[in-house]
């Protein structure tokens, strides 16, 4: 009786939380990959050929820090630069970057009192053979010019492959979880309005959004692209005002079922008004399709950018894409961990986020919590 009183004096939602904590697969999908998500924000002090501190001359300074200040959205542009020429450093006319790998093993050797600490893993995703030893091809787990360890091994032009995956699963979460907010944010108000209404508004915005569907979006990105290059604003510009016809499409068919039921037909009769009637009323109950259609719009927004970036219409180099990545492993097809990082990267994000959202969909199932169950 105790357990029976305990299960019913849980909220709705609160019961729904307990059965996808339940579907142990979606809860530690969840738990992983919100974790990997928000750690990725932390990979200048991590993953980086930037120090994580410099002592020279009784003086401290972290170029990393800064890096990872300017990387923060909103307020990276007000973070100092965390360009440090060699010459700040006691390298007499090096006007060009400080490599403070190079720097720390000369310190070590020369037994200065100054020394440098390095991130964890001391690599910038965008380095290429132009540093001092790196090398292309290197195999997973084999050392570079400088007896440094590569886990992933490098890539055709002598960028680490551990570096640029990490970097590019933040963009490509960024970018998808970007995307799925924005399409949520035009595509629930447009389906609301078209299914409440309905009447001319309904008929008129649905062919509106039968034409707009049948636009070759690929075709587009291409003429746009042509004119200008592409960046993360301008690709996510494009990909949502194609992106929300989905979700308008589901919400148009939640509210014209809803605004058929008598709890509305209620609140019309004593005086409610509309703006209240769709958001305090019918919104909350037409929720379940809105969260659980979320983790697979995860899904189509990293497979767009990783397609994108594929075929040569997504970010411009040298940012770090998984699309690209693939796209150079395909290319140099017997460097066999070229090809398996990239697609095992990919794979790996994309079945935690569908499990994600296999454990949300079942939580939801209005059967669950049936009356009749």
């Amino acid at each position: 009786m105790a357990a029976t009183s305990t299960s019913t004096s849980l909220s709705i939602n609160q019961r729904r939380w307990k059965k996808f904590k339940g579907m142990r697969r979606g809860y530690y999908s969840l738990v992983i990959l919100l974790g990997a998500y928000l750690l990725s924000f932390l990979l200048p002090l991590m993953i980086n050929n930037k120090a994580l501190l410099v002592s020279y001359e009784g003086e401290w300074t972290s170029p990393a820090a800064r890096d990872f200040f300017g990387s923060l959205p909103f307020v990276g542009g007000l973070a100092p630069s965390s360009f440090d020429p060699g010459e700040r450093y006691g390298l007499i006319g090096e006007q060009s970057e400080a490599d403070y790998r190079k720097l720390q093993l000369r310190w070590e050797e020369e037994g200065s009192e100054n020394y440098v600490i390095m991130p964890l893993y001391p690599f910038s995703p965008n380095e290429d053979i132009t540093v001092t030893g790196n090398e292309k091809f290197i195999e997973p787990l084999q050392v570079d010019g400088n007896d440094n360890t590569r886990i992933f091994g490098t890539d055709d032009v002598g960028r680490d492959v551990l570096a640029r995956m990490a970097y590019g699963f933040q963009v490509s979460m960024s970018f998808a979880i970007l995307i799925a907010i924005l399409e949520y944010l035009i595509g629930i108000p447009v389906g609301a309005a078209m299914g409440y209404f309905g009447k001319w508004l309904d008929i008129l915005m649905q062919r509106f959004m039968e034409i707009w569907h049948a636009l070759p979006f690929l075709f587009l990105i291409i003429i746009i692209v042509s004119f200008v290059e592409p960046t993360f604003t301008l690709l996510t510009v494009l990909l949502v005002i194609f992106s929300w016809l989905g979700i308008a499409t589901q919400m148009r068919a939640q509210f014209y079922r809803e605004r058929s039921r008598d709890y509305v037909a209620a609140a019309v009769s004593i005086g409610v008004s509309t703006p209240k009637i769709i958001i305090k009323h019918i919104l909350p109950n037409t929720l379940v399709p809105i969260i659980t259609f979320f983790p697979f719009a995860v899904v189509g927004g990293i497979s767009a950018l990783v397609s994108l970036d594929y075929l040569g219409f997504g970010l411009p180099p040298p940012t770090p894409s998984w699309g690209q990545m693939i796209g150079v492993g395909l290319s140099n097809i017997t460097k066999y961990w070229l090809v398996v990082v990239p697609f095992g990267a990919m794979f790996t994000t994309l079945t935690l986020v569908v499990f994600i959202g296999e454990g949300i969909r079942e939580a939801f199932d209005p059967k669950v919590f049936s009356r009749l169950r």
